[in-house]
Order: C-alpha cells, then structure tokens, then sequence
C-alpha cells in the first residue's frame, strides 16, 4: 500500500499542473472571486475526475474506446469551451459592489468546475489509459486501485488548495482595468483550447487510438 501511495503522489502532482481551460479558470477564479470561490470550482473538477474514474473502471474497454473515438463528442466539447471563451473576451466586467458571492453562487461554480472538466472527453481517455497501466502493476486489486487513485486526486487536490491561495494573494492587486484585461487573456487561451478540441474532432480516428496510447506508455 505505502508503494501505491508513493507511485500516486508524482501522478498528482503532474494532474495539478497540466495546463488546460480547468488550469487557467481555476487560477483567474481564485484571483478574482476568492480562495472558497476557488476552492468550490476546485471541488467541481474533482468530481468529474471521480466519474470518469468510475465509467472507466466499470466500463469495458471496448465500450470506452469506441466513445473516445467519437469525432462529435471532441466537437461538442470543443464548441462548449470555444463559445464560453468567446462570451468571456467580449463580456464587459461587472463593478466590483455587483460581484458578491451567495451560497448559489458558489453551487454554480461547483457545477461550473464539474461541467468544464466533464465536457472534455479526452479526460476520460487519459484516465482509462492511466487505469489501464497502473491496474496490472497493482495486481488489479479494487482495494490498491481504490489506495491509488486517491492518493492521486489527494495530492491533485492538495497542490491545487496552494495554487487557489497564491492565486487569492493578487486579488488586492487586481485594479478593474487588470481583472479585464485578466478576462480576456483567459478567453483566448479558452478559444485556442476549443478549437484545438474542435480540431480533434475532424481529425482521423487512429490519430487519438486509445490501445496505441496505452502500447506506448508500456
């Protein structure tokens, strides 16, 4: 078990600095709105990872890879993400006195985290490719796995509590002219990470095969 442990912490920390549309919102929203605004996204993205691990660990393989494979689901995602940076660039910011959190408000960032990482189904191919390379090291054990993968997201969750509270140092720093100019640098890498997506999704099927994924990792 201590090995498991040991072999999950360095996976963690990778997770928590792998820069993607959940990497840059949950900074810009712990900047802007606070560390439990922050810490609510945070928790919505955890629980999307926890679904995806529960789909891949209780689904065939076959099952997962002809969903990975779907060039719609890439586009729908992809769009998702495009049209949210979209909104965000040209969206003027509200003053300050009209950005009050309420316990909704919070709920809906919890969604808001769950649905963006949700959203993008290349996060259900890493984690079936990750399961399916760590299952025969830990013997397929329920229990190892179980040790594994929550040492994994413990440690991603950890270094992400660090991230949301260096984040929520530069919120005294952020003039309205900066949280702007914040907003829209986030909605062009929101952009660019949609039309990658989209991109994924008009490309040809052996280009993202999950069983040459996993054949190289090994």
């Amino acid at each position: 078990m201590i090995e498991d442990v040991q072999a999950a912490i360095p996976l963690g920390f990778l997770l928590s600095f792998m820069v993607g549309p959940v990497f840059f919102v949950l900074l810009e929203t712990s900047a802007t709105k606070g560390f439990r605004a922050g810490l609510s996204f945070n928790i919505g993205v955890v629980c999307a990872d926890i679904v995806f691990l529960f789909i891949a660990y209780f689904s065939s393989f076959q099952l997962l890879e002809n969903l990975s494979n779907q060039p719609g689901l890439y586009v729908f995602g992809g769009t998702i993400i495009l049209i949210y940076g979209i909104v965000l660039f040209v969206k003027r910011q509200l003053k300050k006195e009209e950005v009050k959190l309420n316990k909704k408000s919070y709920l809906g960032l919890l969604a808001k985290g769950f649905l963006l990482n949700f959203i993008n189904i290349g996060v259900l191919a890493f984690w079936l490719v990750i399961l399916l390379t760590v299952g025969p090291s830990v013997d397929n054990d329920s229990n190892r796995i179980m040790v594994f993968f929550g040492t994994t997201l413990g440690t991603y969750f950890t270094v992400d509590l660090f991230k949301i509270l260096l984040a929520k140092q530069l919120r005294k720093k952020l003039t309205q002219q900066r949280v702007r100019l914040l907003k829209k640098i986030l909605g062009v890498v929101l952009i660019i990470c949609g039309m990658v997506l989209i991109t994924k999704g008009f490309l040809p099927k052996d280009q993202f095969n999950i069983k040459d994924g996993i054949e190289r990792i090994k």
